[in-house]
């Protein structure tokens, strides 16, 4: 089933299943049902892989044994997809989302320089809190289908902020494109890197401190070439039209502005040279 889904949990479902050498049947019939889960007919049967709420709304009956496996998987911060072959259900499956090493320090690196870290994610509340209290991240936003995260990116900016958002899936695309900056992983799909303003080329969370840092490094670079080229003309210009010569006597000739131009252009062109010794680690 989870093989015509793109979604990380569905892949690593997959994988799981591969490594343990099983077969996998032909799917027929294959329907995506954003937020909830997938449905088709495998070998003759329904089939319906998902969440509680797609269980509820297409009239399964939760056997109480795997309901309250599934319950006790769920409150130790699991993320768990439920299975049910012709509105039965049979089982169902427990996938914990794994921390990367550069997480951590990433979310604390962001802290620090003043920036809200919040994490927006579809999962359950239990296992979103859980892993947002691993991190230091105090803004949860769990159990948020598709369609609603770029809902939650309008109601941060109805508050003042300024939103930058990671996503990596082609349902983030919405969100993405509403941020003030959407940021796509590398690694994720097409649609997501289309629509976002910066792609990182890896996963590895410290790239988000990296890409920010080199921003505010072009923009003070930016800013301190503005000043220099505004405040030599203004210098420049008025003793080039000769308004010091009855004065003082002092005039600049054609030949030396030319130079005094070029050398105005190569000081600011050395300044942005200067971004490649940025410390961006």
């Amino acid at each position: 089933m989870e093989q015509g889904s793109e979604h990380p949990v569905a892949r690593s479902i997959v994988e799981k299943t591969r490594a343990k050498g099983l077969s996998l049947d032909k799917v027929t019939d294959f329907e995506a049902i954003p937020g909830h889960g997938v449905r088709s007919d495998v070998n003759g049967k329904f089939i319906l892989v998902g969440n509680r709420k797609l269980m509820n709304d297409r009239g399964v009956v939760m056997t109480e044994e795997v309901f309250e496996r599934a319950m006790e998987l769920q409150g130790a911060g699991r993320t768990v997809v439920l299975v049910a072959v012709d509105k039965q259900l049979q089982g169902a499956v427990a996938v914990a989302d794994t921390v990367r090493p550069t997480s951590k320090v990433a979310i604390e690196t962001l802290t620090s320089m003043g920036i809200e870290v919040a994490m927006l994610s579809g999962d359950n509340r239990s296992t979103a809190e859980r892993i947002a209290s691993e991190l230091g991240i105090q803004t949860v936003f769990a159990e948020v289908i598709p369609g609603e995260k770029s809902v939650k990116v309008k109601e941060l900016q109805a508050r003042g902020k300024r939103v930058a958002i990671i996503g990596d899936g082609v349902n983030d695309a919405p969100a993405l494109a509403q941020a003030d900056v959407g940021i796509a992983i590398g690694a994720g799909t097409d649609v997501a890197m289309e629509t976002a303003d910066v792609v990182l080329m890896k996963s590895d969370p410290l790239d988000i401190v990296r890409v920010i840092l080199i921003s505010r490094s072009t923009r003070r670079k930016m800013r301190q070439n503005l000043w220099w080229a505004a405040g030599y003309n203004i210098i420049a210009f008025p003793i080039a039209a000769g308004i010091l010569q009855p004065s003082i006597g002092l005039i600049l000739r054609p030949e030396f502005a030319a130079i005094a131009m070029s050398g105005s252009s190569l000081v600011v062109a050395l300044n942005a040279i200067s971004l490649k010794r940025a410390k961006i680690e």
